[in-house]
C-alpha cells in the first residue's frame, strides 16, 4: 500500500542575494510562500523540481517542501519552512523589516 502524497511547494535560495524563494505556477520565483504553486501529485512535483534545479544561474539548493492549502495560498507545514518564510534571523532587513 502506497503512502498518501503530501502536497509540496518548490523552494530554493536566490543565487545572488540568498533570499528564500518559491516557484510559482507561472514559473516565477517569488519571495512569498503563499504565491508558490501547491503541487498535489508526486510525478508533477518531481518534474517541477527538475525544472527548478536546472535554473543554476538563478537559484541554488532547490527542494520540495511539505505544504498545505490555506485561504491565501499554500502554507508551510513544518517549523523550519515557517521560519524560512520570515528571512534571516540575525538582523532586521528584507522580509523581516517588512513584517514590522
Amino acid at each position: 500500500m502506497s503512502r498518501r502524497f503530501i502536497p509540496k511547494v518548490v523552494t530554493a535560495n536566490r543565487l545572488r542575494e540568498g533570499d528564500v524563494v518559491y516557484l510559482t505556477a507561472d514559473d516565477r520565483w517569488s519571495l512569498h510562500h503563499h504565491e508558490a504553486e501547491l503541487i498535489e501529485d508526486d510525478a508533477h512535483a518531481q518534474m517541477r523540481l527538475l525544472h527548478a534545479t536546472a535554473q543554476k544561474l538563478l537559484v541554488v539548493g532547490a527542494y520540495l517542501a511539505d505544504a498545505k492549502p490555506g485561504p491565501d495560498g499554500p502554507e508551510p507545514v513544518h517549523f523550519r519552512e515557517e521560519f524560512r518564510t520570515r528571512g534571516p534571523s540575525n538582523y532586521m532587513h528584507g522580509k523581516q523589516a517588512d513584517l514590522v
